[in-house]
């Protein structure tokens, strides 16, 4: 029988990372809410909260093996070092895609609206492969994040990578978008990227983002740059053709300048300049090394791919007997 003519089983999956301060509260959260769907027969009993501890320094894990221990819906995934956000989420997808019907994933501080997922799993028993939660507005953001972030999704727009603005890592992925996603075989992961690219039937839900309420934020401004950057060269040429453009036009205006001092040389007496050497020499030279220094990150690139090494490696999985 098709799975969505009864209640899915929905596996919640949250990638933590040196989370004590705040798991005990999301974990509660999680529970009445699976508890709550279960009772208004949204979901089966089956469904149950993965939490994947992604090489946490802190008590994080004690506290997953504890929370295992006293829930049948809890269940834990200890990567065997720290290998990001991204790789745990793919850690988490690719345990439990033969689990379960449907994934939802979400950071582990709740700071997205945990009462949007009715509506998200709604929809999936409507048909919907992909549900993705969008951001209704950036209140709680501080003015510089709020427009970063701005920055940062227009300009992935502008460089033609298939991305749903003000959506990060919140969504909701049945079992054959899953098993789509799963056939990328890409060691350099941008999941926004990717996942539009299945294809699939899907809808946004829209929400306000809340305030933190413990620990701290996993992705400072240092991972925010690194991780724009790995989405634009991950799904962009568009870098490497304006390095050719900007050449062209640098070589044209060489030609011109060289072309009026050949004609200042043989019309007039003129006073050999330092600026005129120095200025042009720096511009070139900075020019020259910003685009080799964007040839090495998509030749990096490569490097890993070629390699195929695994995104993660497992080193304990737990769950209630």
């Amino acid at each position: 029988m098709n799975s969505k003519l009864k209640e899915p089983i929905i596996c919640l999956l949250l990638p933590c990372y040196n989370e004590e301060a705040i798991i005990n509260y999301s974990v509660q959260e999680m529970l009445k809410l699976i508890t709550r769907l279960i009772e208004e027969h949204l979901i089966s009993d089956q469904s149950f909260l993965c939490l994947v501890d992604d090489g946490s320094k802190d008590n994080t894990w004690f506290y997953i093996d504890l929370f295992t221990k006293e829930s049948k819906y809890v269940r834990g995934i200890k990567l065997s070092r720290n290998y990001g956000h991204q790789s745990a989420l793919l850690a988490g997808i690719t345990q439990n895609v033969n689990k379960c019907d449907a994934v939802i994933t979400i950071d582990a501080d709740l700071q997205d609206d945990i009462e949007v997922i009715p509506e998200m799993i709604s929809l999936y028993l409507k048909g919907i492969e992909i549900v993705y939660g969008v951001r209704d507005k950036r209140d709680t953001d501080s003015w510089f994040k709020r427009n970063t972030a701005k920055v940062f999704y227009k300009l992935m727009i502008k460089l033609g990578v298939n991305i749903i603005e003000n959506h990060a890592d919140y969504r909701l992925m049945s079992k054959n978008a899953i098993n789509n996603l799963l056939s990328f075989k890409e060691s350099n992961l941008f999941l926004r990227g990717m996942i539009p690219l299945i294809g699939l039937k899907s809808e946004n839900v829209y929400y306000n983002r809340k305030e933190r309420l413990a620990g701290e934020t996993k992705y400072p401004l240092r991972k925010m740059i690194s991780f724009a950057i790995d989405g634009i060269t991950s799904f962009s040429t568009k870098p490497l053709r304006m390095i050719s453009v900007l050449g062209l036009i640098l070589f044209l205006i060489t030609v011109c300048l060289n072309i009026y001092a050949l004609y200042s040389f043989l019309t007039s007496d003129v006073l050999k300049g330092w600026t005129s050497i120095v200025l042009p020499l720096y511009f070139l030279s900075g020019f020259q090394l910003l685009a080799i220094g964007i040839i090495a990150e998509y030749v990096g690139k490569i490097y890993k791919e070629t390699k195929k090494r695994p995104s993660f490696f497992i080193e304990e999985e737990l769950k209630n007997k």
